[in-house]
């Protein structure tokens, strides 16, 4: 945020809520008045991070906020972020979105340099870079830094007088920018940020570009050379918000037409359209106008519940499966149900609705998925890196079918789900889907390569059992 004569840390705070369902971990908002930069981050959702005391003691026009979801290090306060640094420009703060891919070899070039660290997250290297390249300016500093990083990610930095927003050459991960009332200007990884602060999307950034915007307005620069275009599709079938707008169009429209696709590509004989809430609704929606059979809410969804990922215990996260979702009986019973859902990961959760569907009466239960089978791990910003827990590695449809216990099952390809969005299919990251990666995997990676002075290498990570893979399903 860059708001001239207003407080920036409550404007960041409306925008970091509405962006709460990217990162559920830590919350942080850092602040300058141009020189000072004040920050408070905790653990938690920004709701529980942040009250009224704590924002009136942070003073500036200027502010990053930053929600997490961890990927590399693990959910802890020295890996919440912004990053706080000083630097011969003066304080500056970091909040980044994605995951490197070259972590490791870069942290031992840079500790071989005298580079001290206190954090075990890659987002710690990308302002290490910046500070060590800031006597250029800090236009040049991103730059050189963008050089040398490799991976996924959409960063912004404040430093004194400026902010600066930048995506990787790939552009996997989302970043727009846009106004505010009153002369002032936004960056946010989604567009659904910009409204509850009135703010207006003026321009998606383009892979390898970087935003800068101080007292003479907002500017576009190319940081590093565009490589092809590679946006992570898993954004647009469930990740991002629904309101949001990526590659020029609304995602709750694009789900729509997910939904339609699957009625084409896995029609069956059916009562009702019943969609997981709530991430399932828009394709259930689409599902059914596409084949003329009902769409019925069939399950009510507390709201007070947080996305059962959170859970790193399973006997715990199938409880709060039980916990957030309550069948509709009436609805449900003696009914031939398409019960429509985002994705299916490890399927635990998918299996609990089933049975919980079954125990409510359903005579069957034909599960229809809007997101290809995920067979490969993702190292670039979606925390599930182990292969062994991805049900698509090492079930076939049918016994993944048996194994949640549903009538039938059925995938949307890949070609369907690129078609919905409306965009090439080369100009996407679908390497969970198919194992193409857009940016080239070193052996080395894997999720906390620095936790306890352990390396885990690539292989390992693909192999192992992970606990806290990300639990969609």
């Amino acid at each position: 945020m860059f708001t001239p004569g207003r407080e920036a840390a409550r404007l960041t705070f409306f925008g970091l809520f509405a962006l709460q369902h990217r990162g559920q971990e830590s919350a942080g908002i850092a602040v300058s008045d141009g020189g000072l930069v004040r920050m408070h981050k905790d653990m938690g959702l920004v709701s529980q991070v942040f009250d009224e005391t704590i924002l009136s003691g942070l003073p500036g026009t200027m502010a990053v906020g930053h929600t997490r979801y961890s990927t590399t290090g693990p959910s802890a306060l020295r890996n919440a972020q912004p990053i706080f640094c000083q630097s011969v420009v003066g304080d500056i703060a970091v909040a980044h979105n994605g995951n490197l891919v070259n972590t490791v070899s870069l942290r031992h070039e840079l500790e071989a340099e005298g580079e001290v660290f206190d954090s075990s997250s890659d987002s710690e290297l990308i302002a290490r870079l910046l500070v060590r390249n800031m006597h250029l300016g800090p236009e040049h500093a991103v730059a050189a830094a963008m050089r040398r990083l490799k991976g996924a990610y959409s960063c912004t930095v404040l430093v004194p007088g400026m902010l600066i927003g930048f995506r990787d050459p790939n552009g996997v991960r989302p970043l727009v920018a846009g106004t505010l009332p009153e002369g002032g200007y936004m960056m946010a990884s989604e567009s659904c940020a910009f409204a509850p602060v009135d703010g207006v999307v003026q321009h998606e950034l383009e892979p390898g570009e970087m935003v800068i915007v101080d007292a003479d307005g907002m500017r576009f620069a190319q940081g590093a050379p565009a490589d092809r275009k590679a946006m992570c599709l898993f954004e647009f079938i469930y990740f991002a918000r629904p309101d949001s707008e990526m590659y020029g169009t609304l995602l709750y429209s694009a789900r729509e037409r997910m939904g339609a696709q699957l009625s084409v590509e896995h029609p069956i004989e059916a009562d009702l359209v019943v969609p997981v809430p709530d991430s399932g609704v828009p394709a259930a929606i689409g599902y059914a106008q596409a084949s003329g059979i009902p769409f019925r809410e069939g399950m009510m969804k507390s709201r007070y519940i947080h996305r059962t990922f959170i859970a790193p215990d399973q006997k715990l996260r199938e409880r709060g499966v039980r916990m957030k979702l309550t069948p509709l009986v009436p609805v449900i019973r003696g009914q031939r149900i398409i019960l429509v859902d985002d994705s299916i990961v490890r399927a635990t959760t998918t299996k609990q609705i089933v049975r919980l569907l079954f125990e409510a009466g359903a005579k069957e239960i034909h599960v229809r998925i809007t997101a290809p089978p995920i067979k490969w791990p993702c190292f670039y910003g979606i925390d599930m890196c182990s292969k062994d827990e991805l049900a698509a590695a090492r079930m076939t449809l049918d016994e993944i079918r048996d194994h949640i216990g549903a009538t039938s099952l059925g995938y949307l390809s890949i070609t369907g789900a690129v078609r919905a969005v409306g965009r090439p299919e080369g100009e996407f990251c679908l390497a969970c889907f198919n194992g193409d990666y857009p940016i080239a995997v070193p052996d080395e990676v894997g999720r906390d390569p620095f936790e306890g002075g352990v390396e885990v290498g690539r292989m390992a990570a693909v192999n192992k059992s992970q606990p806290e893979l990300l639990h969609m399903d």
